[in-house]
């Protein structure tokens, strides 16, 4: 499998948790890029940091990284090359995936460790 390509998302991201039966602030809704997942215990919301959101926890700090796509839903693989290369450099990601690609957020302390990693790796990082 080649290495793929990713691009830095040049924006800050916080992760928000809420009570599962929490309706989505509006203004998560209206921003450029977001996330939601929810289960029986808690609706967690991945939003830009300059998204004031009131919520039980939140985690500020983060940088995403974009696997530039589409990827097609039958690729195998390709997040665990990424979770092993990123391991190996102790760097912890979160995932979130749309339908036709993937995201991973790093710490911003840990940014250019992640980048270094992959691209020492073979994966090409624009950004």
């Amino acid at each position: 499998m080649s290495k793929q390509t990713l691009a830095i998302i040049n924006e800050e991201f916080t992760i928000h948790a809420f009570d599962p039966h929490s309706a989505i602030p509006s203004q998560v809704l209206n921003s450029r890029l977001f996330f939601i997942g929810k289960t029986e215990d808690t609706l967690s919301v991945v939003v830009p940091s300059s998204v004031n959101l009131v919520s039980l926890e939140s985690d500020k700090g983060w940088c995403a990284l974009e696997l530039l796509g589409p990827l097609a839903l039958s690729m195998v693989g390709i997040m665990a090359n990424l979770g092993a290369v990123l391991a190996k450099a102790k760097v912890s990601m979160f995932i979130v995936s749309t339908f036709d690609t993937d995201f991973f957020l790093v710490k911003a302390d840990k940014l250019q460790d992640a980048v270094t990693a992959l691209r020492k790796d073979g994966y090409t990082i624009i950004e």
